[in-house]
């Protein structure tokens, strides 16, 4: 096999997005298309992948790391003078390098595969990635020879005849190049044009002229080589990516009960026999076992799930929950929190940096933070960890067995031992030994007649 390179064009700024954000770090599916780019090249085992980067370089960097390597491209001075810039890594290397733009970001690796296959076997000096589209106007036109399938020529929308235009088949943007060949031919192109710009797809007419072999392969789906510009292509590039996940989802096994209605990132993993209910967001790295319920309306980001367990209406973040848990509704996991085996998480509870031990539950009503509970521990309604004194955070431990009473105030750092008993209502300061029962609440007084002497209510 050939070497491999890549480079990944990648320093427009995206001016018709109209946004802050530069343009190949808008989200599709929760990832930013340039990383939807060079995570598919991860499968075309490329030996080097170079970014060109240009405004908001850093940001670039910061979001692909050291996956990649990058150059500059100080001016924008058109796609051919951006891949010029690699020269200095990739101009003397021998192999085949494929040219990719970092806002197509349906791009499979299965497809850059099978166009990197289609060059190297018609020993072409370029290979053009094209699509058939049922409305073509204003692209590329690529015309075939009728007798071994290779380029003739790309002709413009706008240079094309009456005939030309009547071909369905256009340039994506996408090519595949011999490196050597490549980077020779862009030494010799101009930027005599309205733009001042030196053009990538000029290469191709330089080769052409010198009789080098141009080939094409054709993507059997339009919607891959979607490249996003404004907000409205962002949006169908949203939508595509979205139903290709879900479908894969649903072929692997798992139920979605409304499609159009459940947004799944493309990094996350669901297990068999698992149903997720419409309204449901799985983002990051999410991991879900089989035979869960997810949903309606719930948010899971960065997360790891056992199997058999439910959440319903409810948010989880970068937390830990293992089988037959229950969550829901209108629960609140925040990072760092761990909950084991058969545990409830209720009506509004909220936990941060807390774990639970096995079938220990805090069904109503409570915020449990920097916490370590035990197994078997019940927390009642209302109750609460006081881990911050407005300076430090600090923990309470509540070991197996434990009762925390409704309205339970436990001020940390506290530990309550096992099989303790909490009485509803009190405000615990100091450590409660195992098996005890600890009160912390005035004694009630009752006033006979009160109200009728006051004359309360009349």
């Amino acid at each position: 096999m050939n070497n491999r390179y890549a480079v990944i064009l990648a320093a427009g700024k995206g001016t018709r997005m109209k946004s802050d954000l530069y343009k190949v770090l808008h989200q599709v599916c929760g990832k930013p298309m340039v990383q939807h780019i060079v995570d598919q090249l991860k499968g075309c085992q490329v030996d080097k992948a170079i970014t060109v980067v240009g405004h908001g370089a850093e940001k670039v960097k910061e979001q692909l790391g050291a996956d990649v390597s990058y150059v500059l491209q100080e001016e924008q001075l058109g796609t051919g003078h951006a891949v010029l810039q690699a020269e200095p890594m990739l101009g003397n290397q021998n192999g085949t390098t494929i040219v990719v733009c970092g806002d197509t970001p349906l791009l499979t690796s299965e497809t850059m595969n099978s166009l990197i296959e289609e060059h190297e076997s018609k020993n072409a000096k370029a290979t053009i990635l094209t699509a058939l589209a049922s409305d073509p106007t204003g692209y590329g036109r690529i015309l075939r020879s009728h007798e071994d399938g290779t380029v003739k020529k790309i002709v413009e929308h706008k240079d094309a005849s009456e005939e030309e235009r009547l071909v369905k088949e256009i340039n994506t943007g996408t090519y595949c190049f011999d490196n050597q060949a490549l980077f020779q031919a862009l030494k010799n192109v101009g930027n005599d044009n309205v733009q001042g710009e030196y053009y990538l797809p000029d290469v191709i007419e330089i080769l052409q002229e010198q009789g080098k072999i141009i080939a094409a392969f054709q993507t059997p789906l339009f919607s891959e080589t979607i490249g996003v510009n404004d907000r409205v292509a962002l949006s169908q590039a949203e939508k595509v990516m979205k139903n290709r996940i879900n479908e894969r989802l649903m072929r692997d096994g798992v139920t979605l009960i409304d499609p159009d209605n459940t947004y799944v990132s493309s990094d996350a993993k669901v297990g068999r026999d698992t149903i997720i209910y419409p309204g449901t967001i799985i983002k990051g790295e999410t991991i879900i076992g089989e035979l869960c319920e997810v949903g309606p309306h719930s948010e899971i980001e960065n997360s790891k799930i056992g199997n058999n367990t439910l959440i319903k209406q409810s948010v989880v973040h970068d937390s830990d929950v293992g089988d037959f848990v229950s969550i829901g509704p209108f629960s609140h996991l925040r990072p760092k929190t761990q909950l084991n085996d058969h545990v409830r998480v209720g009506n509004f509870v909220e936990l941060k940096k807390t774990s639970m031990g096995e079938g220990s539950k805090a069904s109503h009503l409570s915020y449990l933070g920097d916490a370590e509970i035990g197994n078997g521990v019940n927390v009642g309604c209302g109750s609460i960890t006081v881990n911050y004194d407005g300076k430090n955070k600090y923990l309470t431990k509540i070991e197996d067995g434990a009762f925390i009473g409704c309205n339970s105030n436990l001020i940390a750092p506290v530990t309550i031992g096992k099989e303790a008993f909490i009485a509803a209502g009190s405000t615990i300061t100091d450590d409660v030994p195992s098996e005890s029962l600890a009160i912390a609440r005035q004694r009630q007084t009752t006033k006979e007649g009160y109200t009728k002497k006051k004359n309360i209510g009349k």
